[in-house]
């Protein structure tokens, strides 16, 4: 693969083989010169003027590499964002040349700063508040493939942040004028202590504005969790894993918009009320 795909897309620990990894200079004194390619590659950026996948580039000229004869050279690579000029990705790396002539080579990636992986939604993070930090270990499990890993970090969150996710999902049911019997059995989930007693009464109190292709989030997310404290292999929980993270995305991205949405049409509201009024008088 390029050595921008690899940058890109492949997650710490992994070695591959890389295409055209350097440039070849030489001097009269220095003699052959190998330099690790430097190429533009595209990441998702966080930045208040981007968010969304921009175009990195290296702040620095590339770093010698070693011939396979002489070892791996061990560097750190800095990108910056090409957009905003702020955002940084560091990328920790070993690298060898093993074919001159091709300037085919190898390439270790230890790991990257930030953390390898997809960005997390700003509303899944805030919808657990507390347990960011448990939530981003837990995809990175998942990003790697240690799905006993994933899961367990997961699991930790949803039974961590019940009372929290509840809150949000009471709050805009409130806003969808919700029948009051609906919301009690909210309430009651809330003030319970257990999660399993807390899901049950929540089984049947969801706004259909808040299902999943008609299906009770907080249902799912508790079938997720009760087969994954039986599973016993990485592959079952990586799975679960997967399905808890899109669950639980789509839940906060529902409510979010719902809110959004309410106060964009109250404010509309107040506003043409006000200009009605100032007409009448």
């Amino acid at each position: 693969m390029s050595l921008a795909e690899f940058l890109e897309s492949v997650p710490p620990s992994q070695m591959r083989q890389i295409e055209k990894i350097v440039t070849v200079s030489s001097s009269q004194y220095a003699g052959v010169r190998y330099s690790l390619t430097t190429p533009e590659i595209r990441l998702h950026c966080g930045h208040a003027n981007c968010g969304g996948l921009r175009i990195f580039r290296c702040s620095d000229g590339g770093p010698s590499v070693n011939h396979a004869k002489d070892g791996f050279s061990f560097d750190y690579v800095t990108y910056v964002c090409s957009n905003c000029q702020e955002t940084q990705k560091i990328f920790a790396i070993a690298s060898r040349v093993d074919d001159a002539m091709s300037r085919t080579g190898s390439c270790y990636k230890f790991g990257e700063l930030p953390a390898y992986g997809p960005p997390t939604p700003s509303r899944l993070l805030d919808l657990i508040g507390p347990d960011r930090d448990l939530f981003l270990s837990g995809r990175r499990c998942e990003s790697q493939g240690l799905g006993i890993g994933a899961f367990s970090y997961y699991r930790r969150v949803v039974e961590n942040q019940k009372d929290r996710i509840l809150d949000r999902i009471i709050k805009t049911a409130e806003t969808l004028n919700t029948p009051e019997s609906v919301l009690e059995n909210l309430r009651q989930a809330k003030e319970e202590t257990q999660f399993v007693k807390a899901m049950n009464l929540a089984r049947d109190a969801m706004p259909d504005g808040l299902k999943i292709k008609g299906h009770n989030p907080l249902t799912l997310l508790h079938a997720a969790l009760s087969q994954g404290l039986r599973a016993e292999d990485d592959e079952t929980c990586l799975e679960l894993s997967h399905a808890i993270r899109v669950v639980l995305a789509d839940l906060s991205d529902r409510m979010g918009q719902l809110l959004k949405d309410t106060r964009e049409l109250h404010e509309a509201i107040s506003f043409l009320m006000k200009i009605r009024a100032e007409k009448s008088s």
